[in-house]
């Protein structure tokens, strides 16, 4: 079961830094929307198959991804490091893509769906380097 912080940090934001390699094993990271599916635990999220990013994914579906809270205070710092594997998006995902940003109704999307298997929390509103970790069950 996934710690209700997290699924709640993650429905609080809307980007998240996407982490690729390429075919030659180059890294390479994109800033994302995202919208959370928190009951299939997926973040979805559009990009045209043309993007740098997303051309990395015809050789390795394996991705990272965070998401962080920016503040110079320290005792608020909070953010969230995942690992996943990303697949072109369904259409409960198109639809809760849609829901979290209505706007993008009106255009072209190429939608795609980060299953998530592992999550490090980073919270210091619960005291300075508190963890929570997450691994779906399989990877354990």
């Amino acid at each position: 079961m996934i710690d209700k912080r997290i699924s709640k940090f993650i429905g609080r934001h809307h980007v998240m830094t996407l982490a690729t390699l390429s075919e030659d094993g180059s890294p390479y990271c994109a800033n994302c929307f995202y919208a959370y599916d928190a009951e299939r635990n997926l973040l979805i999220f559009t990009s045209d198959i043309s993007t740098r990013h997303a051309s990395c994914f015809d050789s390795y579906t394996r991705v990272a991804a965070s998401i962080v809270l920016e503040t110079r205070i320290v005792g608020r710092v909070e953010g969230l490091q995942l690992c996943g594997s990303v697949s072109r998006a369904d259409a409960a995902a198109r639809r809760r893509y849609i829901a979290r940003f209505p706007y993008a109704a009106a255009a072209p999307l190429t939608l795609w769906a980060i299953e998530i298997d592992y999550m490090k929390f980073t919270d210091n509103t619960l005291g300075f380097g508190k963890k929570l970790i997450w691994q779906k069950e399989s990877q354990q």
